[in-house]
């Protein structure tokens, strides 16, 4: 500790104003990930299954061998996700809160971990620039407010591409390990952390060609990969096939289905992604740099795109060296595979593209525009000049959008006021519950339940005479409401009902239904 410590020291007396300009984008990172956290972090279905998993292994000792399930056939991630936000959860008394907060955490990580490495690879103003940009970006902000696996991703991505890296380019074999490490958590966030997966082999190849006649440093090289591949296997192989195993393969079908029976899935011929490519870029630009302002967006991919092809080159326009032009760009040439890849991998995705989809490469675009714009900055007066501007255009941009400007959705008091009324409504007596909403399920309802020891009744056909209570309180999120007809399956399964009371609380109608005789 002293010897980090008298480092720290060393670096802020030698780097004062860069010191100072870090910790203002980081209190800024700060302040827009934790500012009234409670209040607008998102605490929906998804959440509540989160919690209760996590409310299960502390009361109950219920520790898990698969994540959350995903959004495409019945696919399940990993559970590394669960047990990283545990202490979180338990830090924070049993609430919600707490992987919120672990969340903003590593948002703002994430933002320091983006100036170092603009830092390492570029100069003091490219790492500034990008930690900048992307502290401010809404959609960054977004989703690093809120407890859900995709949202610890972009934080493990930058730590796998920065990996390479070390390993790659400096030599440092006990980094490919770490890879493997940091690998595992991205793709057990979400499975577009496979897109991952080619850039590193790509540049584990070029580090073994590199060193292929080197015995000493293949052996060290071919040793780290063992320990690479082994801790990959037990974080991440290991824990879906022995839940496999116990459940009938049933996450080994599911994939095998997602790759063969992809007719509204994925495209695997890779060429075809070429066509959407210019659209991806400036889905990217827009979504991350311009603010969401697509008019903008498109043009700002479009400079950004001659920046990088000119200011990498303009050493050599007079004899182009493309194998100086490799050896003096590596850093640029990574992050550009990086982002390649994951473009054409989308562009091979045939549904919906949604912006948590972007996570496994958020800081990419942030590092190539500190980069350029620190290329900019260095061409006299008049450079500085055209920064400082772009920098106040994008930061326009980007408040034009910042989630802080709407009002708190307030999810998580709300379902903890109907939770506690429901509670009281019952009078101690076994219930059910039900709920009708276009995108939520009771989960979120039903943790608050069971962290006050009062949960209800799941409903189970095979068990329907054990399971089924007297009454069934529905919660109406989703207006106006025919409680008794609805077609949810809590509903069905309680039988033919009729309503005994009905309440308006929070901007939702809540219904005691009872058996009809």
């Amino acid at each position: 500790m002293k010897e980090i410590k008298k480092k720290v020291t060393e670096f802020i007396e030698a780097n004062r104003t860069e010191a100072i300009l870090l910790s203002l984008v980081l209190f800024v990172a700060a302040f827009l990930r934790f500012y009234r956290l409670p209040e607008y972090m998102t605490f929906l279905g998804d959440e509540g299954r989160d919690a209760l998993v996590w409310l299960r292994m502390i009361r109950k000792g219920k520790f898990v061998l698969i994540g959350p399930v995903t959004s495409i056939g019945n696919m399940y991630l990993g559970p590394l996700y669960y047990y990283f936000a545990l202490p979180w959860f338990l830090l924070f008394g049993l609430s919600p809160v707490g992987p919120s907060a672990m969340v903003a955490f590593l948002g703002v990580v994430t933002v320091g971990f983006v100036w170092w490495v603009g830092r390492e690879w570029f100069d003091k103003q490219a790492g500034l620039i990008a930690a900048f940009l992307y502290a401010l970006a809404p959609v960054v902000i977004i989703y690093s407010r809120s407890s859900w696996n995709p949202n610890i991703m972009p934080f493990f991505a930058l730590l796998t591409i920065y990996g390479i890296y070390q390993f790659w380019v400096k030599k440092k074999y006990w980094w490919i390990p770490i890879v493997g490490i940091a690998l595992s958590f991205a793709l057990q966030s979400h499975y577009l952390g496979l897109l991952l997966i080619p850039t590193v082999s790509i540049f584990w190849l070029l580090a073994f060609k590199n060193v292929f006649k080197k015995k000493s440093r293949l052996k060290s090289l071919i040793r780290y990969t063992i320990y690479c591949i082994l801790i990959f296997s037990i974080l991440t192989i290991a824990p879906m096939v022995w839940f496999d195993l116990r459940h009938n393969f049933i996450n080994f079908q599911a994939f095998k289905t997602f790759f063969t029976v992809r007719q509204t899935t994925v495209n695997l011929k890779v060429y075809k992604a070429i066509p959407n490519l210019w659209d991806l870029v400036s889905q990217v630009s827009t979504r991350l740099i311009a603010g969401k302002n697509e008019t903008y967006g498109s043009w700002l991919a479009l400079l950004m795109i001659l920046g990088l092809a000119g200011f990498s080159t303009e050493r050599y326009y007079k004899k182009l060296n493309w194998q100086k032009i490799w050896q003096d760009n590596r850093e640029l040439i990574l992050i550009l595979v990086w982002l390649t890849i994951g473009l054409f991998g989308l562009g091979n995705y045939k549904q919906h593209i949604y912006d948590h989809y972007f996570g496994f490469f958020f800081p990419a675009p942030f590092l190539l525009v500190g980069w350029v714009l620190s290329q900019v900055w260095e061409k006299r007066v008049y450079g500085k000049v055209i920064v400082i501007l772009a920098l106040c255009f994008l930061v326009f941009l980007s408040f034009q959008k910042c989630p802080l400007k709407n009002k708190p959705n307030n999810q998580l008091g709300r379902t903890q006021k109907i939770a506690r009324f429901i509670i009281d409504e019952a009078k101690e007596k076994p219930f059910n519950l039900g709920l009708i909403a276009e995108r939520n399920y009771p989960a979120a309802y039903a943790y608050f339940m069971e962290r006050w020891r009062t949960p209800p009744t799941d409903i189970e056909p095979l068990r329907a005479e054990e399971t089924i209570t007297e009454q069934l309180f529905v919660i109406c999120e989703k207006l106006p409401c025919q409680p008794t007809t609805a077609p949810a399956a809590e509903i069905a399964n309680f039988g033919w009902s009729k309503i005994e009371q009905k309440w308006e609380l929070e901007g939702v109608e809540v219904y005691r239904l009872i058996h009809s005789r």
